[in-house]
């Protein structure tokens, strides 16, 4: 008799808690991250999965979020994050408050280094959201050849080759290249295939800041669909763009490229930010030359090298990334000189009582390096070309923003407003996208570019990772002007099945880690 009771508890206690658990929404229009139109299905999650889909409305659970007029996704990935706060700003508040549930980091050829000793550290760390980490070929290079200009020998070349293997093993996501920085700008073609060929056979995707994305745009988007071919490695034209008054337009001919490419049977995406404006260093002004060894300063003390040197950057100015105008040229961090951080090197120029000319504009750039550089922002973009490599099929999104806190520096608002700045100004007021294709192109699409097979889409089984905005009001708010401000729209963050944002307020909490690429295949 008393095991008979005892199996009737068990029975009775089974069919109490089975349609029980962690979290319920219900209401909401569920886009699938496939590119579907929405379903109106309640969600249920449990220990960081979600455990059913459909008509709940019988079930119990520990918390219920009616979401109605609300659209529910997945996570939004970034495809290009600047990480390099994160041991700072774990909890990575200025991307949560997007919807970021998983960010990429290491872009543009840089990255941690280090690299298999960092990833250890952020295994002991609690952090706001899930990151993974591309191996930096500039990393890599500066580890071995320091900025010399020059080719490795085999030696060296093995060196490096053992570095990027060593990091795929250790659960890198691919190779980053940033040609158009030291010292990868003085990296040629076959170093960058050889490496490439390490992390493809180690199941990793190629990366690249082109070697040039003004004038030589059209080469530079050529020479990464050739690495992909030799190397046998998908390729992602990171951050794609036509910049320069001189290349507006130019998104017609690289689209085409990317087109015949896959029409071949390669494998190119690419992924983008929503802004006519970029960042980075003052430094990419500077000729490469001026810079190699790290002697910039003894170059401009020798007169005759200083003329090249103000040549290089007038012609920077007037045709590439400088955009014709001083006023487009904007300082973002400037540690050195802080009230200078948002102003314009034309506002420079006429604080300091100067003529704003090009000529005097370059003598300030080389006045910036000799002081330590600045960040900075230029506005050389067409919205045209945004807008059409945003169309095009093959391009996922990604940030390429910095961690960023309120009242620490004047950082390009893409650190606070891509994800939202999509849903709202390109889907809902300008119509570029529709929302099934913007959330595609932020969840899924991505998700399948890393190997993420548990992620970004929703379906049972699938991690929790959801955003729950609303449409009809999500924006960015953060402008060139006033860059710390933060979206709104964004109404819940939900991390391995964790409420990180709720009613729009973040919490505060630490359910992300670090994701290792290896972890995936080992499944």
């Amino acid at each position: 008799m008393k095991n008979l009771l005892t199996l009737f508890g068990l029975i009775l206690w089974v069919s109490c808690t089975s349609n029980s658990y962690d979290l319920i929404i219900i209401n909401a229009d569920v886009y699938d991250g496939l590119g579907n139109p929405p379903a109106k299905v309640d969600i249920a999650i449990s220990d960081g999965e979600i455990i059913e889909i459909g008509d709940l409305g019988e079930a119990k659970s520990e918390k219920i979020i009616d979401a109605k007029g609300m659209a529910l996704s997945p996570g939004f990935i970034d495809m290009h994050t600047h990480l390099e706060p994160l041991m700072d700003m774990p909890l990575a508040e200025s991307h949560v408050r997007q919807g970021v549930t998983f960010a990429l980091g290491g872009p543009d050829g840089g990255g941690p280094w280090p690299f298999e000793s960092y990833l250890d550290s952020l295994d002991q760390m609690e952090l706001g959201l899930n990151v993974g980490y591309l191996i930096g070929h500039n990393s890599v290079r500066r580890a071995v050849l320091g900025l010399d200009d020059r080719e490795p020998n085999l030696q060296e070349l093995e060196e490096m080759k053992a570095s990027i293997e060593s990091a795929m093993k250790a659960g890198a996501f691919g190779i980053s290249t940033g040609l158009k920085y030291l010292p990868g700008a003085f990296s040629k073609l076959d170093e960058i295939i050889s490496l490439s060929k390490v992390a493809s056979q180690n199941g990793g995707i190629y990366t690249s800041h082109l070697r040039e994305e003004g004038v030589g745009l059209i080469p530079a988007v050529k020479e990464a669909i050739v690495i992909s071919e030799q190397a046998d490695i998908p390729v992602v034209l990171t951050h794609h763009k036509a910049i320069g008054v001189r290349m507006w337009g130019a998104s017609s001919q690289t689209l085409a490229l990317v087109d015949s490419a896959r029409a071949q049977g390669l494998d190119i995406m690419m992924d983008q930010y929503p802004y006519a404006a970029s960042h980075t260093g003052i430094s990419v002004l500077i000729p490469a030359w001026a810079r190699e060894g790290g002697k910039f300063s003894e170059r401009v003390s020798d007169p005759v090298l200083k003329d090249s040197i103000k040549a290089g950057i007038i012609w920077n100015i007037l045709n590439d990334r400088g955009g014709s105008d001083l006023r487009r040229i904007q300082f973002s961090r400037v540690s050195w000189r802080t009230e200078l951080e948002g102003k314009t090197l034309h506002d420079w120029l006429t604080m300091e009582g100067e003529e704003p000319s090009v000529e005097n504009g370059a003598e300030y750039v080389i006045k910036a390096q000799l002081n330590g550089g600045t960040g900075t922002i230029y506005h050389a973009m067409d919205e045209m070309d945004v807008e059409k490599i945003m169309a095009h099929p093959m391009t996922m999104i990604g940030s390429d923003g910095r961690l960023s806190e309120p009242g620490n520096g004047h950082p390009h608002p893409r650190a606070y407003g891509t994800f939202p700045r999509i849903l709202g100004y390109y889907v809902r007021e300008k119509g570029v996208l529709s929302l099934e294709e913007a959330i595609h192109k932020m969840t899924g699409m991505p998700a399948q570019r890393l190997g993420l097979a548990n992620r970004g889409i929703i379906k049972k089984g699938m991690k929790a990772d959801l955003v729950i905005f609303d449409p009809q009001t999500v924006i960015d708010k953060s402008t060139f002007v006033k860059p710390h401000q933060y979206p709104v729209g964004i109404e819940y963050v939900i991390i391995d099945g964790v409420l990180a944002l709720e009613k729009g307020q973040f919490l505060g909490r630490t359910p992300g880690r670090l994701i290792r690429k290896t972890e995936l295949t080992e499944r």
